[in-house]
C-alpha cells in the first residue's frame, strides 16, 4: 500500500510540474524559443499574487482574476518590445536576453522583499484530504492536477479548434509565408507569450499555496518544468502532462528509499529517458 500511495501522490505532484512546464512547452511549440527566465517569472507571479492578496484580502484562487491579466500583459510586452528584436535563426540572443531577465527578476525581488520565504494561505483546503481506497488524497493536490488537465485540454482546443490556433500553427510552421497572407507574426508571437504567462500565473498561485517561495526559487521551477517538457516531448502539451507525472512519480518513489534521494531520483529518471528516447516519450510530429 505504501508503494501505491507513493505512485498516486507522485501522479498528483506531476500535475504541478505539468503546470510549470505547460507555458514553456507552449512558447517552444509556437516560437522555438526556450525561456531561461521561465521559473523566475513563475516566482514573479507568486509575488504579484502575494501583493494582490495583501492589498485586496482576496483568497489566493480569487486573486487570479487580477494576477492572470497582469502576467499576460507582462508576457505580451516582453515579447513585443524585447524578445521580438532577438528573434531569428540564431537561438543564442533570446537565451541571453531571458537569462538577463532572470538575473533582473531575482535581484529586483530580493531588493523589494528580501530573502524571507513567503507563502499564500489558502485556508483549510491546504490540509483537507479525501480517503479513497485506503489512500489519503490531498484536496489541494487534486485541484492542482485537475487544473493541469483542464488547462492543457483548453490549450489543445485553442490550438486546434480556433482561428487564433490556426494563426499560431501557421506562424510556427512558416512565419514568412504567414506574413505574406496577412498574418501579423509579431502580434501572434506576443499573444503566444501572453498565453504562456497566463499559464504561469496559475502555476504561480498554486506554487505559492502549496509551498514556500523566495526570490531565488525560480531556477528549480525552471528545472522541473524543463525536465517535464523534455520527458514528454518538445511542443506536445499532453506529453508535458505525462512528463510531469513521470517526474513526480520518480520523486515520490525515490523518497520511499530516502528523503535525500527524492530530487535525485527525478533527475535520474529524466536522464534515463533522455538516453533511451532523446526526443521524449511523445515527440510532436512535424
Amino acid at each position: 500500500m505504501y508503494l501505491v500511495d507513493a505512485v498516486v501522490q507522485g501522479i498528483l505532484l506531476g500535475g504541478l510540474y505539468a503546470l510549470f512546464a505547460a507555458g514553456l512547452s507552449l512558447v517552444f511549440g509556437v516560437m522555438r524559443l526556450v525561456n531561461i527566465a521561465h521559473g523566475d517569472f513563475i516566482v514573479l507571479g507568486a509575488y504579484v499574487a502575494l501583493m494582490v492578496v495583501s492589498l485586496t484580502g482576496l483568497h489566493p484562487f480569487l486573486s487570479l482574476i487580477l494576477v492572470i491579466p497582469v502576467m499576460a500583459a507582462i508576457g505580451y510586452a516582453l515579447q513585443r518590445f524585447i524578445l521580438e528584436r532577438t528573434m531569428g535563426p540564431d537561438v543564442l540572443p533570446p537565451l541571453l536576453v531571458t537569462f538577463g531577465c532572470a538575473v533582473i527578476i531575482q535581484n529586483g525581488l530580493l531588493a523589494l522583499f528580501s530573502t524571507d520565504a513567503q507563502r499564500l494561505s489558502a485556508g483549510p483546503i491546504e490540509t483537507a484530504s479525501l480517503p479513497v481506497a485506503g489512500i489519503s488524497l490531498g484536496v489541494l493536490p487534486l485541484i492542482t492536477f485537475g487544473l493541469a488537465v483542464a488547462l492543457i485540454a483548453g490549450l489543445e482546443v485553442v490550438f486546434f479548434r480556433s482561428r487564433a490556433g490556426r494563426a499560431f500553427r501557421a506562424t510556427s510552421d512558416d512565419p514568412e509565408t504567414a506574413e505574406t497572407i496577412g498574418v501579423d507574426t509579431r502580434h501572434i508571437f506576443a499573444l503566444a507569450m501572453a498565453l504562456s504567462f497566463a499559464v504561469i500565473a496559475i502555476a504561480a498561485v498554486l506554487l505559492a499555496a502549496r509551498s514556500n517561495f523566495d526570490p531565488f526559487s525560480g531556477p528549480a521551477r525552471l528545472l522541473y518544468g524543463f525536465e517535464a517538457v523534455i520527458i514528454g516531448g518538445l511542443g506536445n502539451l499532453w506529453g508535458t502532462l505525462a512528463g510531469g507525472i513521470v517526474l513526480g512519480v520518480a520523486q515520490t518513489l525515490g523518497a520511499q528509499v530516502s528523503p535525500s534521494f527524492q530530487i535525485l531520483a527525478g533527475h535520474l529518471a529524466f536522464f534515463l529517458i533522455l538516453a533511451l528516447r532523446p526526443r521524449g516519450l511523445f515527440p510532436r510530429m512535424d
